[in-house]
């Protein structure tokens, strides 16, 4: 038998992007809780690849919280993902899901070994794209930017996923000034003795 799938890719407009982080204090949202987010308005480069994509997680998984969200959980098969493909559409100057050479985000998610074995009777997967430059190009921008989206928000939002992988490089596809550019993906599997979800697309 087939494995039921759900996937869903959003790609925001990079205008939209942009604008909404351009200006502005930054959100206070990072510095709320018990525990805070750390490094969220560092740039590549002034803080570690790691510690970057650790505040895009706690950033999110901020957000999922004051929804009542299970927390979503780092998975490194997600992340090869994610990364790969935010240095791909930097250094090969395109944004999208799909890659130049037609490779959807289910196959790069798929080649990095995220869905690997005969165990999962079914899975979910989703992939929220963004780029932003100055202010926007960090871990806070990149995510207000995002909640700003209602399509992206509504991935982020979503009650299915529980693993996520973050990609995020220096540059951007237009080349802008300290830009950087985002890859966030998503996923959940179930395995064979649990109940599986019907697939749908938005």
């Amino acid at each position: 038998m087939s494995p039921r799938c759900r996937t869903i890719a959003t790609l925001g407009a990079v205008a939209a992007l942009a604008a909404g982080l351009g200006a502005g204090a930054p959100g206070a949202l990072a510095h709320r809780g018990p525990r805070a987010c750390h490094a969220t308005h560092a740039h590549v480069g002034q803080a570690s690849r790691h510690r970057l994509m650790v505040a895009v997680v706690c950033l999110l998984n901020r957000h999922r919280r004051a929804h009542g969200l299970a927390p979503l959980h780092r998975r490194h098969r997600l992340a090869v993902a994610a990364l790969r493909h935010a240095r791909a559409m930097e250094r090969r100057r395109f944004f999208s899901h799909t890659s130049p050479g037609g490779a959807t985000f289910v196959d790069r998610i798929r080649r990095a070994g995220y869905l690997r074995g005969n165990r999962w009777r079914s899975w979910s997967l989703g992939e929220t794209l963004a780029w932003g430059s100055g202010r926007a190009a960090t871990p806070a921008g990149l995510v207000r930017a995002l909640m700003h989206s209602p399509p992206h928000r509504r991935i982020i939002l979503d009650a299915v996923f529980r693993d996520v992988g973050v990609g995020l490089t220096a540059g951007d596809p237009v080349r802008a000034p300290r830009g950087a550019t985002l890859t966030v993906d998503f996923g959940r599997r179930a395995a064979r003795h649990r109940h599986a979800r019907a697939g749908r697309h938005p």
